[in-house]
């Protein structure tokens, strides 16, 4: 009985778990999976949701229902890779490479989401982990379509543009139906001159593929950058009649409109784009420039101020905002002293970093705003501290003569005037101020040439450059218009001022400077090509790509320090002396004690016909210039003739020998590593 009593005992504990278990069991079985694939359901809707937008490039919209998608589904590969895309659209490539990298987590075998990962790391700049990812994807499929289009990007970005068009020219053989590859090959060639492939394979899409608004786009650009204006404006309103919402498209025809002189058109275009997107800074810098073009320069600085407050790091807008001030402002205008002090205070900065010609470059962009600054007296002292003290006591008596001094630079001026009393200044009876740059050097943008980011880039760098020139010694800036309709408008502007034989007049370019920009957000490539304004012949080529903060700053700058070490030795004999004399260059200009200069007649140096450089008689040499005592702006030395009779005289012209030259070709600069506008227009392809 007991054990009975034990069994019956068992048997009921037992089967009240067993209850318990079925009742949980049931509730799994009948309950949870529906729930399970109610989820799956909301997620596959979001997703659908989530791509519906993508298509229309809402963004936003878009990451709201992938965002969605993935709290209903967490492992949702394709969402996580739709979320990378759009992040990516929005140019957040950190945080797309994040999103990929998950899902290629979820699914590792996905070849599409692995070409995707490549491409994301290409746009943040890791070049040789996309390669890996590429290679290992034509492993597996070797004739993948988007591992085609993404080698081609990465050629693309290592500054391979030849190897890309190879590349999509093979994708072409292979898929010709294909929109995003036709489109691909015509931007590579284009980018690389070949205006007329580029149009074939563009005119291709559009024959392909005839109702799609992106392939429009795309053939106003190309015509844009090739210079078609008119062309490129009825591209682009065939893309706004497929589809009058499309943003990037009324920006392009805007700066069309800006370019081919229709300035209310343009602002009012720029208008629709601030409208959607309020804080589009090349919109407002666009409106901005185009109110300035119809005269209307207080509202100009009003706009572009108000650009620039939503990104006060965009130099663009600030040079331009500068540019207008210095142009339309009195000297005394308290505008000035604003715009002024932001350049002082980096000045101060990089002093306090003993980053002295930083400094002096930020004191000199003020004082253009601001000539009667009082931080003129800290420049003066930056000067003395780089060794120039002629040129600081030439600061110090400008103060006074302003009437800004005090007893402090009273004793100054008195203490560096008697330092200064044995000068070559001095002793030879030269007025400094009186000294003329030796090269004359026009600055020129083509309103033709395209501006993918920023309106009229080229025109801003322009002048930009030519401002920084002022401070050079050796070479002068006419007065000339920068804004030129085309070459042929530029080489003409050069040539007729140059017609004459005084090539000391300042009004007379010897060579015509072209400045060409290309950029995206993140990079910029600044191509200046000089070319001689007696013959149009091409020169050289001076090419500078940078990236990060101050990224225009520090390109224009490189470009004026290629211009002047490019430029070949060339000084006046000012005063001689029996066997000494004088000529007008000093260390700033680069004349060294260590080189014998060769003295031509006055009058007999030319200007090369083609490429940098000088030419001249070997009959027209009289002498030989020895330097002995090398001041800041002028220097010393012995005078040797150079045959029985001695006809040297004041006025001749000294050179470095020919051999002593720098090297004088015609100028093929290597290319940026990439062409940064380029990259950025494929970037929208998809």
């Amino acid at each position: 009985m007991k054990k009975i009593y034990i069994f019956r005992q068992f048997n009921h504990r037992n089967g009240l778990r067993l209850t318990i278990f079925f009742v949980f069991a049931a509730i799994f079985l009948f309950d949870t999976p529906p729930r399970h694939a109610q989820s799956l359901r909301d997620a596959l809707y979001f997703y659908n949701e989530g791509r519906d937008a993508m298509l229309n490039e809402d963004w936003y919209a878009a990451i709201e229902d992938l965002l969605e998608c993935l709290r209903q589904n967490p492992a949702h590969a394709e969402g996580t890779a739709a979320l990378a895309e759009c992040y990516y659209a929005l140019g957040e490539y950190d945080q797309a490479l994040v999103w990929v990298r998950k899902a290629r987590s979820f699914a590792r075998m996905n070849m599409e989401i692995a070409n995707l990962e490549a491409f994301i790391l290409i746009a943040n700049g890791h070049l040789d982990e996309a390669a890996e990812i590429i290679k290992y994807v034509q492993s597996r499929e070797p004739y993948n379509r988007n591992a085609l289009f993404t080698a081609a990007e990465l050629d693309v970005a290592r500054g391979k543009a030849g190897d890309a068009v190879k590349l999509f020219r093979e994708a072409v053989r292979r898929y010709p139906d294909d929109r995003r590859i036709l489109i691909s090959l015509a931007l590579v060639l284009g980018s690389l001159g070949d205006t007329e492939a580029a149009r074939e394979y563009i005119e291709r899409a559009e024959i392909k593929h005839p109702d799609d608004y992106r392939v429009y786009y795309y053939a106003a650009y190309l015509a844009s950058r090739a210079g078609r204006i008119n062309a490129a404006i009825q591209d682009a309103e065939r893309t706004l009649t497929l589809r009058p919402d499309f943003i990037p498209a009324v920006s392009l025809l805007a700066s069309l409109r800006y370019r081919s002189g229709e300035y209310e058109e343009a602002a009012a275009l720029a208008d629709r784009v601030i409208a959607v997107t309020h804080d589009d800074t090349n919109a407002w810098l666009l409106k901005g420039m185009a109110y300035g073009s119809m005269g209307r320069e207080g509202d100009a600085r009003m706009i572009l101020e108000k650009a620039l407050g939503f990104d006060s790091e965009d130099e663009f807008i600030r040079i331009a905002l500068e540019e207008f001030v210095i142009k339309t402002t009195r000297i005394e205008d308290p505008q000035r002293e604003r715009w002024a002090a932001y350049h002082f205070d980096r000045a101060q900065s990089y002093r306090g970093r003993n980053l002295s010609a930083e400094a002096i470059f930020e004191y000199r962009r003020g004082l253009r705003l601001n000539p009667y600054a009082k931080e003129r007296l800290d420049y003066a002292e930056t000067l003395r501290m780089l060794g120039y003290p002629e040129l600081y006591l030439e600061e110090l008596v400008f103060l006074r003569d302003l009437g800004i001094s005090n007893r402090a630079i009273d004793d100054r001026i008195e203490t560096y005037t008697a330092l200064m009393s044995n000068s070559l200044a001095k002793r030879w009876d030269i007025n400094t101020e009186e000294l003329q740059p030796h090269w004359n050097i026009a600055v020129f943008s083509i309103v033709a040439q395209s501006a993918f980011y920023h309106t009229d880039a080229g025109y801003i760098t322009s002048q930009y450059i030519k401002d920084i020139l002022i401070h050079d010694g050796n070479i002068n800036t006419p007065d000339l218009e920068v804004r030129q309709q085309t070459f042929a408008s530029a080489f003409r502007t050069a040539r007729e001022g140059s017609n004459t034989s005084n090539t000391m007049s300042p009004n007379i370019p010897d060579y015509f400077l072209v400045v060409n920009v290309l950029e995206n957000e993140r990079d910029l490539a600044v191509n200046a090509e000089l070319y001689v304004s007696r013959t149009g012949a091409r020169a050289g080529v001076f090419s500078v790509y940078r990236v990060g903060t101050d990224r225009l700053r520090n390109a224009a700058r490189n470009i004026v320090e290629q211009l002047g070490k490019a430029m070949p030795f060339r000084a006046v004999l000012l005063r001689r002396a029996a066997g000494e004399g004088v000529i007008d260059k000093g260390r700033l200009e680069g004349c060294r004690e260590d080189t014998v200069y060769q003295i031509v007649k006055k009058g007999r140096v030319d200007v090369q016909s083609e490429g940098i450089g000088l030419q001249y008689a070997e009959g027209d040499i009289t002498g030989s210039f020895t330097p002995a005592q090398v001041g800041e702006e002028l220097t010393s030395g012995t005078i040797s003739r150079a045959g029985f009779f001695d006809l040297i005289a004041a006025g001749d012209e000294v050179v470095a020998k020919k051999e002593d030259q720098p090297a004088a070709a015609n100028g093929t600069a290597p290319a940026p590593a990439a062409d940064p506008e380029l990259r950025a227009i494929l970037r929208t392809l998809r």
